[in-house]
Parts: C-alpha cells; structure tokens; sequence
C-alpha cells in the first residue's frame, strides 16, 4: 500500500476508475452529434486500497462537492475532440485534485512582531497626526 502522503505524486491505479462517455457539446462540427467524445471519469476511493482512512477522510472533507451520491469522486472532461484524449485527460486532472486535496499545508508558526517594527509604526502615526494638526485653522 503507498502512502500518498510521502509521495506527492499519487496516481490512482486506472483499475480502481470508472469511465462513461457521452455527446459533447464545443468543436467538432458534426463529430459531436455522432460519437460520444465527453468522459467522466469515476473512483470509488472509500472502497480503494491505496490510501488510509485518515486520507479518505481528508478526501471527503476537501472534494465534498466533487463527490456524487455514491460516494465517487467525478471528473467531467470535453476539451478534446477525441474519446480517448478525453479519457486521458480526465485520468491526468483527477490525479492533480486527489494529489491537491492530499497536500496539508504546514502550520503557521506566530511570529512576534520586533519592538522596532511598533516603534517605526508609531513614529509615522504621529508624523501623519502632526502633519493634520498643522493644516486645522487656528483659534485666536
């Protein structure tokens, strides 16, 4: 079993994936009234054995809008005039959102801001307030 963790670049084995084609819509004149160019692309990943439970977890948190009601992550694909292209494609862009979604950002560490960093602020608060201060009219 791999980690996909340790290895940022997961692919998702294409025996675990589903594919349906459909008509498309876009360029290919009468090609797209005819063939079935559009893929959708299909992974079951709760049922997969290449990632752990944390990770699944984390999958359905990040891709919750991405997932269907049974619990498939989808991928839709048309830019192609080709079903295989699109096939090929779907494959490469649900590969770049698992390894996305399965990349955890470090912790910010808080920093403290240096006391001449406050002072510098200060300093030009005041030099903008006396700035102002000299513009108001003057009450004899």
């Amino acid at each position: 079993m791999r980690n996909p963790e340790k290895n940022p670049n997961f692919v998702i084995p294409e025996s675990e994936m589903r594919f349906l084609a459909s008509r498309s819509g876009g360029a290919g004149g009468q090609n797209v009234n005819k063939r079935e160019s559009k893929v959708t692309a299909l992974w079951n990943f709760r049922d997969s054995n290449e990632i752990n439970d944390a990770q699944k977890t984390l999958l359905t948190e990040k891709l919750k809008n991405r997932i269907n009601a049974e619990g498939e992550l989808y991928v839709h694909c048309q830019e192609e005039r080709g079903q295989q292209a699109n096939r090929q494609r779907a494959i490469q862009i649900m590969n770049e959102i698992v390894n996305q979604a399965l990349s955890v950002s470090p912790e910010r560490k808080e920093t403290k801001v240096p006391k001449s960093e406050k002072e510098k602020r200060i300093k030009e608060k005041k030099a903008v307030s006396e700035k102002k201060s000299l513009r108001r009219k003057i009450d004899y």
